[in-house]
């Protein structure tokens, strides 16, 4: 008798869930999904009611066959994949590649990896849910015409190359309008009052003004009245304050936090929360639910009476504020509370660690607080000044969630005592612009506006960094003078300090190619990428899922007006490359052009229709299309430059497909450092010395009757160059020793290599 089969995704899922079945389960992994799309073609038989044409990929051919033979000897096969739509749309397409008996196939599924959990799915198993199943195929239709549609087109209007993609685009929209704002934004000064004094009992008094003085003038006409005045406490108010815990994480808070705590990628906490799932430590980690389970709210009840006593326990529910937040499911926990820490990783570690915390927090009693606001008046002014001083008096969630709550204590005073100014000062503060998204503040945008769901959100940052639209780095900031005046035993100074502003780290931030693409489809297909109907898209996923809607009719509704568009900009719109006239060639008085070529950014001198061609130029790195000036783009068209000469032969720079170089003769020397446009002989021979001496060290051996044949080191061990072609040097061989005559012979003997087939 065969034994049961147990069907899940993943190596690791299996041999977790392999210890708490026994002997007569057999485990196997599908290795993801075993049925997709064709890659190379649409996959979608639009007349035929958006029929998909699903192939199994050629890698995993040998997969499906093992699992076709295992299921035909088992006694029952138990669908065991996550419990979500990508995981029902496995299991239905386990069911049809292997033509599984429905009578002897069950579908179980749980979202944490327990024994319990694993015993209640098998004693309550079910049917594919197909409408899940449709859910999955709706969004995976759609994205598959959105972009063999929309791409070609990008392609022949844009650049060649270039891809699109429904939710893709939209995200890409919201990082360049982000970087627009920037651009546009014009920063307002105003001053910032601050004071320190002395109490009557000699202790220091910090204040502030509650508002900003606006004008320069104004500041200074302030402290000149503070000059004469006298000070005093006006209002003392004491009151009690709260602060109650966040609820446990969903896929989309946990991105956030682990970006912000831990410095981890979006896509890092997500590879790192599966293997802490898959290894039965934490519940299923894509969920936008902030509910725990009645279990999970016993085991924490325990848990902090334990550990912290009965004062800290407050048992709560959370509602989630997510657009189209499924409640069914359970928020990320651990799936043991009464486990702190475990043996793993340290990145593995560290992530539990912020599980576990945040679903302990959860299910404490709030922080209470006492907040205190001190007055002071000034005799010949309205205006009035605070002090604010905040005391913990009790912790309750602060005890674990290790927040930076450091108590704020204020000296004692009393209404009407007089106080002695120390000094005052009206600091020039600016207005800032909005910042840039990080990868966590992206995905929290994302979840604000209903775009994608937690399954889709590190795809699709991903996505976006592959394709070269967005890029994530650091930005430099700028500095700017501070005007700040100082009123100090009565006598006011101005003076000015140098202030550093704007610089973010981890940022992500548009290409040139992004800003170009995101013009053209917000200009040509702004109904698609607009964020309202994208997020509509996703609730028309959802009622899909419920059973409230049917998929081919919504891809139907969705395809028509979008091919018919796609169809309508292909025949009325010219070459979109992003276009920028920088301004005149003051030798020539041609025009000077920023653009997207064949190959990227560009610049143009002269226009295609004189007589004389245009002259084309690249940028330097750091270089945008969008912020190029015309002083810039000048020095671009001096190259080549010629330098000189040295030892003989002429020394120019140029700039090729892969950046600036040097060259001298037939040697070319990449530049990196140095600036192309200012580089000079004596740095250019530098670099030449440098790439000689590397040069030299690579070569074991020349022969002077022989000049094309040299004996090299190289990455993977010595070898053999000879009319550009490499040969590898036999282990027995010394290749400092080989005389010439031995190395034809290895020439000679090596194996020839096979041709490769060209792809029809």
């Amino acid at each position: 008798m065969g034994k049961e089969l147990v069907i899940v995704e993943s190596p690791a899922k299996a041999k977790t869930i392999s210890k708490f079945l026994g002997k007569d389960y057999k485990i196997e992994a599908s290795m993801g999904h075993i049925r997709d799309l064709p890659k190379k073609e649409l996959g979608v038989v639009v007349e035929k009611n958006f029929q998909p044409k699903y192939i199994i990929p050629a890698e995993k051919k040998k997969v499906v066959s093992k699992l076709k033979k295992d299921a035909e000897k088992a006694t029952t096969v138990w669908l065991a994949s996550d419990e979500d739509r990508e995981g029902e749309a496995i299991a239905w397409h386990l069911v049809k590649s292997l033509k599984l008996d429905e009578e002897k196939t069950k579908r179980i599924v749980f979202h944490e990896i327990t024994k319990t959990a694993i015993k209640a799915a098998i004693e309550n198993p079910r049917g594919i849910d197909k409408n899940l199943v449709d859910a999955q195929q709706a969004r995976r239709v759609l994205d598959r015409l959105v972009g063999f549609k929309l791409s070609p087109l990008l392609w022949k209007k844009v650049k060649p190359a270039l891809s699109a993609g429904r939710v893709q685009s939209v995200a890409v929209r919201l990082i360049v309008e982000r970087e627009n704002e920037i651009k546009n934004f014009k920063p307002r000064a105003s001053y910032k009052i601050t004071a320190d004094f002395l109490t009557e009992g000699k202790e220091k008094l910090q204040t502030e003004l509650s508002k900003n003085i606006s004008k320069y003038n104004d500041a200074n006409k302030f402290l000149q009245a503070c000059q004469q005045a006298k000070f005093s406490i006006v209002d003392i108010e004491t009151k009690p304050g709260r602060k109650n815990p966040p609820p446990p994480y969903t896929t989309s808070t946990l991105q956030q936090e682990a970006s912000y705590k831990l410095g981890f990628s979006v896509s890092k906490t997500m590879i790192i929360a599966q293997q802490l799932y898959e290894s039965g430590l934490i519940t299923y980690m894509r969920t936008d639910s902030v509910n725990l389970s009645k279990l999970a709210l016993g085991m924490a009840k325990k848990e902090i009476e334990k550990q912290f006593g009965e004062k800290y326990v407050h048992p709560r529910q959370f509602k989630s504020k997510a657009k189209g937040a499924q409640e069914a499911h359970e928020a990320i926990r651990p799936t043991y509370l009464n486990r702190n820490e475990i043996e793993g990783t340290s990145a593995q570690n560290s992530l539990y660690k912020l599980i576990w915390k945040r679903t302990i927090a959860s299910q404490m009693a709030a922080a209470k607080l006492e907040k205190t606001t001190v007055k002071i008046g000034i005799s010949n002014r309205e205006e009035q000044l605070k002090a604010k001083g905040e005391v913990i008096k009790f912790d309750g969630f602060l005890k674990v969630l290790d927040r930076t709550a450091v108590d704020t204590i204020l000296p004692k005073v009393e209404v009407g005592e007089n106080l002695d100014l120390q000094q005052m000062t009206a600091k020039e503060k600016f207005t800032k612009a909005p910042l840039r998204y990080s990868e966590a503040s992206l995905v929290k945008k994302m979840e604000e506006l209903g775009i994608g769901r937690p399954s889709t959100y590190a795809p699709t940052i991903s996505t976006i960094q592959k394709r070269g639209y967005i890029e994530k780095g650091n930005i430099e900031g700028k500095q700017r003078l501070v005007k700040v005046f100082l009123l100090r035993d009565n006598d006011i100074s101005e003076n000015t300090v140098k202030e550093l502003y704007g610089k973010e780290k981890g940022k992500l931030y548009p290409t040139d190619i992004g800003i170009v693409v995101n013009d053209f489809l917000t200009k040509y297909f702004e109904k698609y990428v607009d964020y309202n109907f994208t997020a509509e898209i996703e609730k028309e996923f959802d009622e899909i899922a419920k059973g409230k809607m049917e998929w081919h009719q919504m891809i139907k509704e969705f395809y028509q007006p979008f091919i018919e568009q796609v169809q309508k900009t292909d025949n009325s719109t010219k070459k979109f490359t992003g276009e920028r006239l920088l301004g005149q060639d003051p030798k020539t008085g041609r025009n000077i052009y920023a653009k997207i070529g064949r190959y990227g950014p560009m610049l143009q001198l002269g226009d295609a229709e004189e007589e004389k061609p245009p002259r084309f130029a690249s940028l330097n790195k750091g270089q945008s299309l969008h912020s190029i000036t015309l002083k810039e783009a000048l020095k671009q068209f001096q190259f080549p430059r010629h330098l000189g000469e040295y030892k003989g032969e002429e020394v120019t720079v140029g700039i090729g497909k892969y950046g600036p170089y040097v060259k001298k003769g037939n040697l070319f020397v990449s530049i990196k450092d140095e600036d192309p446009t200012e580089i000079d002989l004596e740095q250019a021979k530098a670099l030449i010395d440098d790439k000689l001496k590397a040069k030299q060290k690579q070569v074991i051996q020349e022969f002077s009757n022989e000049p094309n044949l040299v004996v090299m080191n190289g990455r993977y061990g010595p070898y053999i160059s000879y009319k550009k072609k490499n040969y590898k040097i036999p282990k027995d061989k010394d290749p400092a020793k080989l005389s010439l005559q031995e190395c034809f012979e290895i020439i000679k003997e090596a194996p020839k290599k096979k041709k490769r087939k060209r792809k029809k």
